[in-house]
């Protein structure tokens, strides 16, 4: 029995996204969650996943979902981001059953300055919920992690409380991921709070699992924003088992894994770190700094490539100046364009592989 048994194509939510992940955590594999910016990485991602018959998870960062709407659009009070992510909330629910896999809709991180973000997204949902009986996207993700603890929770259970009717998965941090991405900075965070203690992560539950069985908790286990040299960034995924184990005994669960976990700052993980996370329940590992490298290579390799092309409209410069050849199809964006979503289709891919997400159609 496959995915498409039990869940169908197309974007997913609630229980649907409960089966979907309880059948990742019972076959050992994970999701990757592909931040992006713009209809063509969209679409290579959806073309990847299709071609490995896999679910996906498409999100937008605060500045991607910007990006999407345009930057000629003023972001005064998360406007532009607000517009981007329904935007592209919309395109993915257009194309993503015609590719054939079960899509799980996301917002990332959602730092303390960025809630109206969240509010304008959150409003969308309830006026979609209101007409389709279901919300607009599958899941947001809140990070207060760089507030108090207590306040990280409390105000993460508010939002909880708001998402519960509609089934909307709330993903939620406890713990900080280093590193910088899209304007959150925790470069300077103290090294012992990228490391959650079980006590911590049960706090979490406590708080949230009264409420409603749709959420996630992203756990710090040294995870670092973007990619750095060997041997900066000690992972130790062995933490995830020690929630896991935690949490079952305190709550007397008979479940192998009690708790949703999700590894945020995947990209430049080695494989031996991403499958240990894996075994320990995790369901989603967010990937974006090196799906960002892939796209520019594409882009890169063509323009090099054809660089006496591309420098006038008519003309191979290495023919000469006599040269009168058209280069239309050298210049068009549907050509180089093509070339980053072809690039960014195999990183996607290959994050599907390390994560053990092939071929569970």
């Amino acid at each position: 029995m496959g995915i498409l048994d039990i869940v169908p194509a197309g974007v997913i939510t609630g229980d649907n996204v409960k089966k979907v992940f309880d059948y990742a955590q019972e076959h050992k594999f994970a999701i990757p969650a592909i931040n992006c910016t713009s209809s063509s990485t969209v679409n290579a991602s959806l073309e990847a996943a299709r071609d490995q018959k896999t679910p996906l998870i498409i999100q937008f960062s605060n500045g991607g979902a910007a990006f999407y709407a345009g930057k000629g659009i003023d972001n005064k009070d998360q406007h532009a981001s607000i517009l981007g992510s329904i935007a592209g909330a919309y395109h993915v629910r257009t194309v993503a059953k015609h590719y054939g896999v079960p899509v799980i809709l996301h917002s990332d991180h959602c730092a303390r300055e960025l809630l109206p973000w969240l509010d304008g997204m959150l409003a969308a949902d309830e006026v979609y919920f209101k007409e389709h009986g279901e919300p607009l996207f599958s899941s947001h993700m809140i990070d207060l992690s760089a507030d108090p603890k207590e306040e990280n929770i409390a105000i993460t259970k508010k939002y909880f409380e708001r998402c519960a009717p509609m089934k909307l998965w709330l993903e939620m941090e406890i713990g900080i991921t280093g590193g910088e991405e899209d304007g959150v900075n925790n470069e300077s965070a103290d090294k012992d709070a990228l490391y959650t203690p079980s006590e911590d992560v049960y706090e979490v539950y406590q708080a949230l699992s009264p409420i409603a069985p749709y959420f996630s908790i992203a756990a710090a286990f040294g995870n670092v924003h973007g990619v750095y040299k060997p041997g900066n960034v000690v992972l130790r995924p062995e933490l995830l088992e020690k929630h896991q184990e935690f949490v079952k005994e305190k709550i007397g669960s008979d479940r192998k894994f009690p708790l949703y976990l999700v590894f945020h700052g995947g990209s430049g993980s080695s494989e031996d770190e991403i499958k240990t996370a894996v075994s320990y329940g995790v369901v989603k590992m967010n990937v974006d700094t090196d799906t960002q490298y892939a796209y520019l290579a594409g882009v890169r390799d063509f323009v090099l490539e054809n660089k006496d092309r591309l420098m006038k409209q008519v003309g191979d410069l290495s023919k000469g100046e006599d040269d009168s050849s058209p280069n239309k199809k050298y210049y068009d964006p549907r050509n180089w364009v093509r070339h980053g979503e072809k690039t960014m289709y195999k990183r996607v891919q290959q994050a599907n592989t390390d994560l053990g997400n092939v071929d569970n159609l």
